[in-house]
Parts: C-alpha cells; structure tokens; sequence
C-alpha cells in the first residue's frame, strides 16, 4: 500500500529540518528504507501501484 503524499512530506519536512531519519522512522511508524528512498527521489509525487498481486 503506498503511503499518502501529506505523510511523505511531513517525514521530508522532519529530516530537512534537522532531525534524523532513524527518529522519523520511530516517530512516523514507517521505515528507514522507505525515508531514505523518499529522500533520493528528486520531485515529490503521488505513486500508482502498477499491479498488485494476490494472495
């Protein structure tokens, strides 16, 4: 499940201002992977799921 555009930018907003991405990770429930993978990307966009597959 991708996670909201609002959530996203409150935890860029976190880091940019000086706080540490492990302290987001605990602060927001979400993980460090996730942070970091949503620090790289260079513009801030909503995600489509391609496809989702079933269990």
């Amino acid at each position: 499940m991708p996670y909201s555009l609002d959530l996203r930018q409150k935890v860029i907003n976190f880091v940019e201002n000086g706080g540490a991405i492990t302290e987001a990770a605990h602060t927001f429930g979400r993980g460090r992977a996730s942070i970091y993978r949503w620090l790289s990307r260079p513009k801030l966009s909503a995600t489509k799921v391609k496809s989702r597959r079933r269990k």
